[in-house]
C-alpha cells in the first residue's frame, strides 16, 4: 500500500526518461553479470558423453565420470577432453560451450592463437652518402661507400672523377683553389652523371684555411639530392599453409610492383622461425629488407574469439571485465546497504534523543572520521590478509559516517512534530516511535542518497584494487585490469574496456541518483494557494 506522495513520487521518476532507462540499462547489465557462467566458462554448459547427459557448468566432474573407474580422478581439462580422440572417435559425443569458453581465472594456451602470429617487415631505403679524395690529376682515392654514385663501376679507387661527373666551372674553381693551398669556405653544388642524366648528387667541401704548403688531394663529399625515405613497415599473417597476406592493404599498394613478389618470400620465410634479409631495389635505389617473427606473447591485442584481448597473465579480459562487474555491484550494494542501515540507526539515535547522546555520538564519530582509512586499510590487509568479506567489513566501519549526519538532521527536525508528541501520548515505546513513524518519513536522503553511495563504493574497489591494497590477485576487478594498463602503456585494450565498463556503470548509477533527486524534490510536490 503507497501513499498518494510515494504514487507521486515514483509517477515523477517514471517521467525522467534518462533516469528511468539508465535503471533498467543498470538492472540489464547487473543481471547479465550474475549469469556469466553462462556467458565466459571454461567448462561446458552441456555434454553428452558415451550416452549420459552431464551440466559441467554447475557440476564438479572428474576423468573418472566421464570414462569410468579405470580413468584417474584428477581435474577436468574440457579443452583438452573434447579434443582428444577418446571424445571425438564417438560421433554421438557432444559439447555446448559458452560463447566465450575461458574463465577469469584460465590461462590461455598459446598455441591456440598460432595462426594469429605476425611477421615484421622493415623496408629501410638506403641513405647514400660517400666520401673520397681528389688528386690534383683528378684522381679518385680512398673512396668510402661511393659505388651508388659511380654505377657500373667494379672500383671507384683510381677513376677520373670529370669522367663520370660533369663538374660545374665553379666545383673546377673551388678544387683549384685547395689545391694551391688558397683555402675556402663551406662549398656546396649540384652536379649530374655524365651517363646517366637522371643520378644528381650534392657536391660538399668542407671549410679550410689557407696553407702555405699546398695539400696532396681534396676531400669532397657526396650525398643524394632528395631527402632520404623513410623506412616502411609492413606486417604480414599467415592466412594459409603456404601464404603469407599483408594486413594494411593501403601500405601494401605503396609497395613497387616489381618487388612484392620477393618481399612476400622474405615474409613467408620468417613464419619459419627464420630471419631473413635480402636487398632490393626500392623507387630507384635500394633498400634492406629485414623481416622478425612476432611470437605470441601477453598481452595480447583483441583477436576472434577474445574480443576484449588478453591481459598480461594470459587471461581473457572479457571474462575478466564480466565477472568484474558483478564483484563490483554486489561489493557496492552490499556496502551501501550496510551503510545505510547502519548509519540510518547511528543517526536516528542521535537525533531522536538529543541532548547528552546527541554530543557523545557527534563526538565519537568525529574522532572516528579523523582515522587514516588507507593506513587502516593497510594494516588489516597486512595482518588478516586481502578478501571480498574482509575488504567489506573494513570499508563498511567508515562508510556510514555520511549518511549518519543526514539522518540526524531529518530526526532533529521531525522529532518535534505533531505525530511523534501524538505517538507519545499513547504510550508508544521510543523504538517503535523511531522505526514505525519517524523513519518512514525521513527516506528521502537514504533513497537519494543511495545511487551515490553505490557509485562512491564501486570507485573505491576500483581504486583500492589499483593501488593493490583491494581483492586478492587472482580475482577478476577492473581496478587489476587498470593496474596492468600502467604496466604494458601500448596495451590499449587493457585500459579502453575496462575503463568503459566502469564508466558506463557509474554513469548510469548518477543518472539514476539524479532522478530520484529531482523525483523526490519537495518543491515538485508542493504549490502556491
Amino acid at each position: 500500500m503507497l501513499s498518494p506522495l510515494t504514487r507521486k513520487r515514483l509517477q515523477n521518476f517514471t517521467r525522467i526518461r534518462r533516469a528511468r532507462w539508465a535503471l533498467i540499462l543498470l538492472c540489464a547489465l547487473f543481471g547479465i553479470s550474475l549469469v556469466s557462467e553462462l556467458l565466459c566458462n571454461s567448462r561446458p554448459l552441456w555434454m553428452r558423453v558415451n550416452g549420459k547427459t552431464y551440466f559441467p557448468f554447475i557440476q564438479r566432474l572428474t576423468l573418472r565420470d566421464l570414462e569410468g573407474d579405470a580413468a584417474d580422478a584428477s581435474r577436468m581439462n574440457y579443452h583438452a577432453f573434447t579434443a582428444s580422440e577418446a571424445f571425438t572417435a564417438d560421433p554421438r559425443n557432444k559439447a555446448l560451450w559458452a560463447p566465450v569458453r575461458y574463465s577469469p581465472g584460465d590461462v590461455i594456451d598459446s598455441a591456440s592463437l598460432r595462426e594469429h602470429r605476425t611477421v615484421s617487415v622493415s623496408v629501410v631505403p638506403e641513405v647514400s652518402l660517400g666520401r673520397l679524395n681528389l688528386l690534383p690529376d683528378g684522381t679518385i682515392i680512398l673512396p668510402l661507400s661511393c659505388e651508388p654514385f659511380f654505377p657500373g663501376a667494379e672500383t671507384v679507387e683510381g677513376l677520373r672523377l670529370d669522367a663520370h661527373w660533369k663538374l660545374t666551372d665553379a666545383v673546377q674553381a673551388e678544387i683549384r683553389n685547395r689545391l694551391a693551398g688558397r683555402g675556402g669556405h663551406a662549398f656546396r653544388a649540384v652536379a649530374e652523371h655524365t651517363t646517366d642524366p637522371g643520378l644528381r648528387a650534392r657536391i660538399t667541401m668542407p671549410e679550410v684555411r689557407p696553407s702555405a704548403t699546398p695539400p696532396a688531394s681534396v676531400r669532397i663529399s657526396f650525398s643524394q639530392t632528395d631527402a632520404p625515405e623513410r623506412p616502411f613497415q609492413l606486417r604480414f599473417r599467415q592466412s594459409a599453409e603456404v601464404n603469407a597476406a599483408p594486413l594494411e592493404t593501403r601500405r601494401w599498394g605503396a609497395v613497387p610492383d616489381g618487388v612484392r613478389e620477393e618481399i612476400a618470400r622474405l615474409a613467408q620465410e620468417g613464419f619459419k622461425g627464420q630471419a631473413p634479409s635480402a636487398v632490393i631495389g626500392w623507387k630507384g635505389r635500394t633498400a634492406k629488407v629485414s623481416c622478425a617473427l612476432n611470437e605470441i606473447s601477453w598481452p595480447f591485442h583483441p583477436v576472434k574469439g577474445h574480443w576484449m584481448g588478453i591481459d598480461g597473465a594470459g587471461r581473457d579480459v572479457l571474462s575478466r571485465v564480466l565477472y568484474g562487474m558483478r564483484i563490483a555491484l554486489i561489493f557496492g550494494l552490499l556496502l551501501a546497504f550496510w551503510a545505510m542501515a547502519f548509519g540510518a540507526v547511528m543517526g536516528a539515535v542521535q537525533g531522536f534523543f538529543g541532548g547528552a547522546v546527541d554530543i557523545a555520538g557527534q563526538r565519537l564519530t568525529e574522532i572516528w572520521s579523523a582515522l587514516p582509512f588507507l593506513y587502516v586499510m593497510i594494516f588489516i590487509g597486512s595482518a588478516l590478509g586481502r578478501g571480498f568479506l574482509i575488504l567489506l567489513v573494513c570499508y563498511s566501519l567508515f562508510n556510514w559516517i555520511g549518511i549518519s549526519s543526514y539522518m540526524r538532521a531529518e530526526f532533529l527536525r521531525l522529532r518535534t512534530r505533531t505525530f511523534v508528541d501524538a505517538a507519545r501520548s499513547q504510550g508508544l515505546s521510543d523504538a517503535r516511535i523511531i522505526f514505525s513513524h519517524i523513519l518512514p518519513n525521513a527516506l528521502t536522503p537514504l533513497i537519494t542518497l543511495f545511487p551515490f553511495s553505490l557509485m562512491g563504493a564501486i570507485g573505491s574497489l576500483a581504486a583500492l584494487d589499483f593501488l593493490g591494497f583491494g581483492l586478492p590477485p587472482l580475482t577478476p576487478s577492473w581496478g587489476e585490469l587498470l593496474q596492468q594498463a600502467q604496466m604494458f602503456r601500448s596495451a590499449w585494450w587493457l585500459i579502453l574496456f575496462p575503463s568503459a565498463a566502469l564508466f558506463t556503470v557509474m554513469l548510469l548509477t548518477v543518472l539514476v541518483g539524479e532522478g530520484l533527486r529531482d523525483a523526490f524534490d519537495p518543491r515538485q510536490q508542493s504549490k502556491m494557494e
